[in-house]
């Protein structure tokens, strides 16, 4: 029995028990490991004359046999010798793999491609097996000789027979208990997806024997009732793909294969809207294969969502979803990224340099910013469909950025015009905008309808503006955060001055701010000449708005009811329903049409002193201008006596 050669017995613990989080993997870790031995033959065969060698022929085999409880993975690549057992396996985090591309990288150019980097993947064996045999022959001998162990103590080495060079890993797997159970690992079906989630895309093939049914000849003799018999056999099948599909160039693959690969890979009934990759190549090389779904998935916006992108380094799966590869806003983006530039952490699970991520990462954003925008503008049909799926998260990108993202996103996002009468971005409304206009016009509400019909909308229109009208609760928080909206230049304004930001004003603010200079003049007049009225008025509300003022935009609406300040009514309706609203209140201010009817009531009551019929016109029209708002009145059954009693 020979010790292993670091002080093993605590790290080869925790090799089994701490590094590894899934011991699913070991099988991907193994047949990783015979990949890279077949490279190992692949590379030598090129650099020395005297090797011969049909690449055709190199494979990986796995199988299982059940009554004995073992999983065998097999290679013919460049075996191992006594010593190499003694040297790769009995040294834990020795790395054969590793030294041979550091060997080889200068001579090559840095062009060996090997996945192993680490050299401990093979003991994420123990984590299933309570026994592994190694049984090895190295390419151009005639001996083959046997490592084995139990993973506690030691290993040892003797002589073993192999028709040929190559080697095969055996594990004899831990027995059940009640809490574990290795049993899935001997199943075909069990192995066969473990190779076909980790390991697909090994570049050689990955076989098992697979068992199969056919019908049996029908006999010469068999009569009318013969009832058709079936045999089972087994085949030797290739399980996994071995190219992957996002390696090719894009001009080689069609859109049904692009199609047929995101509805298998990301299990949606759907083909993808868009299909985008990248091949980068330099210091860091990668490719990557991007799709924009055409449906949001149902739990898009559940906290239970996880994003990202499947990454894989030389073809192996490391994570089914790297959350770092993409921003928040582009949650909804599938695919994968793969690079054998990566340096991974010792279990091949997570990343060491979060740098190597940050730089993809942000070539991604900009891959599928671009996507989007090449499709906003060349295929606006599709992409009005796409924002109505995932319009909603870009724009909360921007308000849980502070901001940040507005310059990748503002330029992406649609809103209903009320003049247009049609989806428009920012940019096209701006393009359009009168001259004299200083700000971005919009209303916030439940429904396009109910804002069309909003006085104080058909007031600004009637100046000749326009107005974004907003029905997603973000859209408010969204326009706050974005403190403005800088138009794209046009070509003849390459020279100009960089124009102002225009900002964001709600035709539901109190200081809208568009009555020429003759209506605030006339606006003055009437609020001096009916303090008295505003202030009985503001006094028998009593808190419930800050001031009762005259109104410019009201045209045949008594009231309205309109805000000051950071939060809007709209944004109070919003945050009523999250927790700690308490005291997220907008500021309110009643506005009174001066040309209605009513406000001559109003007035006539004031004059003659009859306060409390002043208090009840004000209680019933602050009601109203509740319910206009879309928000609830204070106490209906009052509000229902009030209005009865008008009819008396």
């Amino acid at each position: 029995m020979r010790k292993f050669k670091t002080e093993s017995k605590k790290l080869l613990d925790l090799m089994i028990n701490s590094i590894y989080t899934n011991r699913e993997i070991f099988l991907r870790e193994l047949v990783s490991n015979a990949s890279d031995a077949v490279d190992k033959l692949y590379f030598r065969s090129l650099t020395d004359d005297t090797v011969q060698l049909d690449k055709d022929s190199l494979a990986i085999r796995v199988s299982f046999d059940k009554d004995a409880r073992t999983v065998t993975v097999s290679d013919n690549g460049i075996g191992m010798g006594k010593d190499d057992l003694d040297v790769n396996l009995g040294t834990i985090a020795h790395s054969d793999s590793m030294a041979f591309k550091a060997e080889n990288d200068e001579a090559q150019g840095g062009d060996v491609d090997i996945i192993g980097q680490f050299g401990v993947g093979f003991y994420s064996s123990f984590m299933v097996a309570k026994r592994v045999r190694v049984v090895s022959r190295a390419f151009g001998t005639d001996e083959a000789w046997a490592w084995e162990s139990d993973g506690i103590e030691g290993y040892t080495i003797t002589s073993a027979e192999r028709d040929t060079h190559g080697t095969d890993v055996i594990l004899t797997l831990k027995d059940d208990t009640d809490d574990e159970s290795f049993d899935t690992f001997l199943s075909e079906y069990g192995l066969k997806s473990l190779i076909k989630r980790y390991s697909n895309y090994v570049r050689y093939p990955v076989q098992m024997n697979v068992t199969k049914s056919r019908e049996l000849p029908k006999p010469d003799d068999a009569g009318d009732d013969y009832v058709p018999q079936r045999e089972s056999y087994t085949e030797l099948e290739t399980i996994n793909s071995m190219i992957p599909i996002w390696k090719r160039r894009k001009s080689d693959v069609t859109d049904e294969e692009y199609n047929e690969f995101y509805k298998s890979e990301f299990h949606d009934f759907a083909d993808p809207a868009r299909v985008t990759t990248i091949h980068a190549e330099g210091a860091l090389s990668y490719d990557a294969l991007l799709f924009v779904p055409s449906k949001a998935p149902w739990d898009l916006y559940s906290k239970d969502y996880q994003k990202g992108l499947a990454l894989y380094s030389s073809n192996v799966l490391i994570m089914e979803k790297c959350e770092d590869l993409l921003p928040d806003y582009y949650n909804f983006v599938r695919g994968v990224v793969d690079s054998q530039d990566l340096t991974l952490n010792i279990s091949r699970e997570t990343l060491q340099q979060n740098s190597q991520l940050r730089a993809i990462a942000k070539r991604v954003e900009k891959k599928v910013t671009s996507e989007l925008q090449n499709m906003r503008d060349n295929d606006r049909e599709a992409y009005e469909k796409f924002f109505e799926n995932f319009g909603r998260g870009l724009k909360y990108g921007i308000y849980a950025t502070y901001g940040q993202a507005r310059d990748p996103l503002a330029d992406l996002l649609l809103f209903h015009s009320a003049k247009q009468q049609k989806q428009v971005t920012l940019a096209e409304y701006a393009a359009v905008m009168p001259e004299g206009q200083d700000a971005i016009y919009y209303a916030a509400g439940d429904s396009v309808e109910h804002l069309q019909n909003m006085p104080a909308v058909k007031t600004v229109l009637s100046k000749g503006y326009d107005v974004l009208l907003c029905t997603q609760d973000v859209d408010e928080f969204t326009f706050q955060m974005m403190y403005g909206y800088e138009a794209p230049k046009t070509d003849d304004a390459d020279d100009a001055e960089p124009a102002a930001p225009l900002p964001f004003k709600s035709v539901a603010d109190a200081d809208l701010d568009i009555s020429t200079e003759e209506e605030k003049e006339a606006a003055k007049a009437i609020t001096e000449d009916n303090k008295d009225l505003f202030e009985a008025m503001t006094s028998a509300l009593d808190g419930k708005v800050e001031k009762v003022a005259v109104s410019a935009r009201l045209t045949d609406e008594p009231v309205c009811l309109v805000s000051e300040g950071p939060i809007s009514i709209e944004m109070e309706k919003t945050l009523a329903g999250t927790p700690d609203a308490e005291g997220m209140k907008s500021q309110r201010v009643l506005e009174v049409n001066p040309k209605h009817a009513v406000f001559e009531a109003l007035k006539t009551a004031q004059d003659s002193g009859d306060a409390d019929k002043v208090r009840a016109y004000t209680d019933l029209l602050y009601g109203q201008a509740l319910l206009m708002a879309g928000l609830p009145v204070d106490d209906p059954l009052a509000f229902s006596q009030a209005v009865s009693e008008l009819m008396i």
